[in-house]
């Protein structure tokens, strides 16, 4: 007699997980992320592709935001034949802007491979995406949660069109704390 638990996915089996950080400049003036599950985990079909985009009915995570796509990026499972390993790639679903990856931009309908730790930009958003490998084969879960610091800054990755920030290393003697700069203050409104 075969166990049928050994073939069977259970809810015991490890799932693979992706961590998405986001960050955009404007995050504390708009509810961009009102629609995300923030800081709970949830659990995804791996035959299904995990869309991103400011259209609800059409993504399986919506922007409230109008000047994201309204299918802006999926993220497809997949295994290969001689590893356990649930994997990732990163396609750019939107016509109007350029996605990249690490660096590498993807125009529409291209897609890459996704790395274990990934830097995503497009229009001001940036994201980093981090898998931790799992057993389970037909399914994932995802965390979502919101930096308070563009990832390009801590990864040394300069943002085109935006002036490098230096760190003057400047603690106020009262606190011993980092003084803000205005720069963290300011939101600005479209």
């Amino acid at each position: 007699m075969t166990n049928v638990s050994q073939t069977m996915e259970t809810e015991e089996d490890l799932l693979t997980l992706l961590h998405i950080k986001f960050y955009h400049p404007q995050q504390h003036c708009k509810g961009l992320y009102d629609l995300l599950p923030l800081g709970t985990r949830s659990r995804c079909s791996a035959d299904d592709p995990l869309r991103l985009g400011r259209d609800a009915q059409a993504c399986t995570y919506s922007l409230a935001d109008h000047k994201v796509s309204r299918k802006q990026l999926a993220l497809n499972a997949y295994r290969t034949p001689k590893s356990p390993d649930m994997l990732f790639s990163i396609q750019n679903l939107s016509q109007r802007g350029q996605l990249s990856l690490n660096g590498s931009s993807l125009g529409y309908l291209e897609r890459m491979d996704l790395p274990d730790k990934a830097l995503i930009r497009f229009l001001e958003y940036e994201m980093v995406i981090i898998r931790e490998s799992g057993e389970a084969k037909t399914s994932f879960e995802v965390d979502m949660e919101v930096l308070t610091v563009p990832p390009s800054r801590e990864t040394c990755t300069c943002v085109p069109g935006r002036a490098p920030v230096m760190d003057t290393g400047m603690v106020n003697q009262n606190t011993a704390l980092p003084q803000e700069t205005e720069e963290t203050l300011i939101c600005y409104s479209n």
